[in-house]
């Protein structure tokens, strides 16, 4: 029997079945079966030509979703099922990772501890999913938060009524399949989100899985068979149908209801409702929230606050007044925004232009990392290097008006967008960045342009991006392009790095085969400097610090843990304390570490600045696709590859190279097999030093601890190539002590 039946479903809508069936046939499955519920003549041809092995339905055009979806789960032999739309995708790897947590939960599926009845089996699970529409690809969802809100353990919907919230698509939910069989009545309808909230609803418990395994195709409107204006009502009557299943489950009910009339205000709003059907439309919704409103149930504040009231009266001619004086204060408000704003950008563009016209100061260097965030990377590397050999040159950073505070004490910056910031890029004869400067800034006549990229590309960067459309997420390639041509350097750690650069940023710059400023660090710490970073971090003496940073995921919308860290924790042991980062992409959100942070072992450092400080403080490394492994690697230390996604990041992102081929140490799929690389040893043992020496030989080819002497007297002091520091041989260079080390 196999773990898990993909059913696919429905007509084969614009092609789009053959995209899917082509990406299941190119991952084949191990534990999954695949069956095709084929509605029409067309998706029927499509399915006949995939895999033998997959099982084919046929069905007569016009066949609803409901009768497909019954007709494939009449045929599966699954544990669980999958219902998957014949217009919709599969990310690479997904039904693995949905056959592998169901077998987990069928495993492990009693939970000491756990809220509810812990012999109460788990019926659905619950997963992440990207949208893709006529126009964009891949677009991460907003329901990692809630995922990652309720963990990996089975509860009951009453103990976390927010999974609501998810959106409501049969594919980023798996069922059991003696759960369906025993509801199958109740969850066939046509009417998605409705089956979607019902599973819920029924379920005895649910579990997460927060990865995205589902890609939700999204039709262009116009591009389907127009419907009656009548059919929003059909959107009450869902709800009516919904809230009673909800019985004594008070929290339960009140987010449904509070969902409902989200949904029902929205509906209203929409300017393509007849007054006819507009007018009974809100005559019902105004009795079904009347009717299912909670007991002592709160009315949201504001603006919003006001709507709730009017569609409970029942006031129509009230609400549509309300709604036309609102429209008209945005619209005026939005103009005098556009007038303020055009009056201001005018200003400034005479301004800058005035600048560009005066000559360059020899002494002026400006210097930004990481879209204005700071002093950091390999521009700070530089900026200190700079200070030191030619303290004639005066350094500006560009950091925004919310980070100047946190500069260090004396730090001459420039705010963008003020007077002084663009007559400082005007007249400043370097300009040092680890990402681009805005398209607005023009290349003055001799000015430099240093470029010092921040990582080594594992992942498709620049021109690369452009078959990896959720990756570039509607890049302006013009536009990259014109930006490139304003470097005249190129700052590089290894010869892969150059090479890809080359084909990513094709221009005519000069590449400076140094290495990475910001490892420096790495040769030129002392055995007083780990030590204090440790004691900044609070570990103590024979404590082993793991370091875990994962990388950002253009398939999320935030930074969830794909671990369960206080799991991890406990299995790695008192000895033993995690230092948890966080991309600094997520660096605006809410973190989900707020709970665990100076939990004793686990430390929250998403924001501890400079991560060189972290890595040195760290006796491994524990980490996805980040490109802090390269810089890690310089220290010799112990680093673990945790790659539980590889095969959906690798299709949605794309790379330059096999990370599984080509990796620094250990490589755990799972959470099991990262606990137990620590708890055999074999993080440290000699497969994992023989792994990390040949990657040091590819990727630190550069990085000796004079990177920023040779940046400097290149790029700033103007002296030859020939006369730099030359690089160090990989067996002549001496990291900076391990903690043991340090400690002895």
């Amino acid at each position: 029997m196999p773990q898990l039946s993909v059913i696919v479903y429905g007509p084969n809508t614009q092609g789009h079945l053959t995209e899917l069936l082509d990406s299941l046939e190119a991952h084949p499955l191990t534990d999954a079966e695949v069956i095709v519920v084929a509605v029409g003549a067309w998706a029927r041809e499509t399915a006949e030509r995939h895999a033998p092995d997959t099982v084919t339905v046929a069905l007569p055009e016009g066949t609803g979703d409901a009768a497909a979806r019954a007709a494939g789960a009449a045929r599966a032999s699954g544990r669980w099922l999958h219902f998957v739309h014949a217009k919709d995708g599969l990310p690479a790897g997904a039904p693995r990772l949905i056959a592998e947590r169901t077998a987990e939960l069928d495993a492990t599926g009693a939970v000491p501890g756990a809220p509810g009845d812990p012999d109460t089996p788990v019926d659905v699970l619950l997963f992440d999913h990207v949208t893709t529409t006529w126009q964009t690809a891949a677009t991460p969802s907003q329901d990692g938060r809630h995922l990652a809100a309720v963990g990996r353990g089975p509860l009951p919907l009453a103990a976390a009524p927010d999974l609501l919230r998810l959106t409501p698509l049969l594919g980023d939910r798996a069922l059991r399949t003696a759960f369906w069989r025993a509801h199958e009545e109740r969850l066939t309808t046509d009417d998605e989100p409705r089956a979607a909230h019902a599973a819920l609803l029924y379920a005895g418990r649910v579990a997460c899985l927060n990865q995205a395994a589902y890609e939700n195709r999204v039709l262009r409107p116009e591009s389907l068979p127009p419907r009656a204006p009548e059919y929003r009502l059909a959107l009450i009557d869902r709800y009516e149908s919904l809230l009673p299943l909800t019985g004594e489950r008070h929290a339960v009910r009140t987010v449904l209801y509070d969902l409902m009339v989200r949904d029902l205000l929205r509906t209203f709003a929409r300017e393509d409702l007849p007054d006819p059907v507009a007018r009974e439309f809100f005559r019902r919704a105004s009795l079904a929230a009347l009717r299912w409103r909670p007991e002592g149930h709160q009315r949201p504040a504001g603006l919003e606050g006001v709507r709730h009231a009017l569609l409970e009266e029942g006031a129509y001619h009230r609400y549509r007044a309300f709604q036309a004086a609102n429209r008209t204060r945005r619209a005026a408000r939005k103009a005098v925004r556009t007038h303020k704003r055009r009056l201001g950008a005018k200003v400034r563009d005479h301004q800058y232009r005035r600048a560009l016209n005066r000559p360059l100061r020899p002494d002026l260097a400006v210097f930004a990392a990481y879209w204005d965030r700071g002093v950091a990377c390999n521009p700070a590397a530089i900026a200190a290097k700079l200070a030191e050999l030619a303290p004639h040159i005066h350094p500006v950073w560009v950091v925004t008006g919310q980070n100047a505070a946190l500069l260090p004490p004396g730090t001459d910056h420039v705010v963008p967008g003020t007077r002084r910031y663009w007559e400082t890029l005007a007249t400043a004869t370097y300009l040092t960045n680890n990402v681009n400067f805005p398209d607005a800034v023009v290349k003055h006549p001799g000015q430099i342009h240093l470029q010092t990229h921040h990582g080594t590309p594992l992942k498709r960067m620049g021109l690369d991006q452009m078959d990896h459309p959720a990756a570039a997420k509607g890049l302006d390639f013009a536009a990259l392009l014109a930006r490139i041509d304003r470097w005249d350097y190129s700052v590089s750690a290894n010869s892969h790095s150059t090479r890809m650069w080359e084909r990513a940023y094709p221009a005519r710059y000069t590449s400076l085969d140094h290495g990475y400023p910001r490892n420096d660090v790495y040769y030129a710490a002392t055995a007083a400097d780990v030590r204090a970073a440790r004691a900044r971090l609070g570990i103590a003496p024979g404590t082993t610090a793991v370091l875990y940073a994962p990388t950002h995921r253009d398939y999320e919308a935030g930074f969830t843990p794909r671990l369960d860290l206080a799991a991890l924790a406990d299995r790695l042991g008192d000895d033993t304390v995690l230092l948890v980062r966080a991309h600094y992409f997520y660096g605006g959100t809410a973190s989900p570490l707020t709970g665990l942070r100076r939990s004793g072992r686990i430390i929250d450092v998403s924001s501890y600045d400079p991560v060189e400080e972290l890595c040195l403080a760290a006796d491994a490394l524990v980490t996805d696709y980040s490109s802090i492994m390269f810089d890690y690697a310089n220290l010799d230390r112990p680093i673990v590859i945790h790659a539980d996604d590889w095969e959906t990041y690798r299709t949605t992102r794309g790379v330059y190279f096999d990370l599984m081929a080509e990796h620094p140490g250990q490589v755990a799929r799972t959470q099991e097999e990262l606990a137990e690389i620590f708890a055999s040893g074999a993080w440290r043992d000699e497969s994992a030093a023989k792994a990390r020496a040949a990657f040091r030989r590819r990727f630190c080819e550069y990085d000796d601890g004079r990177a920023a002497e040779r940046v400097v007297r290149r790029v700033f002091l103007g002296e030859p190539e020939e006369s730099l520091p030359p690089v160090l041989p990989l067996e002549d260079r001496t990291p900076a002590p391990t903690p043991e080390e340090a400690t002895a």
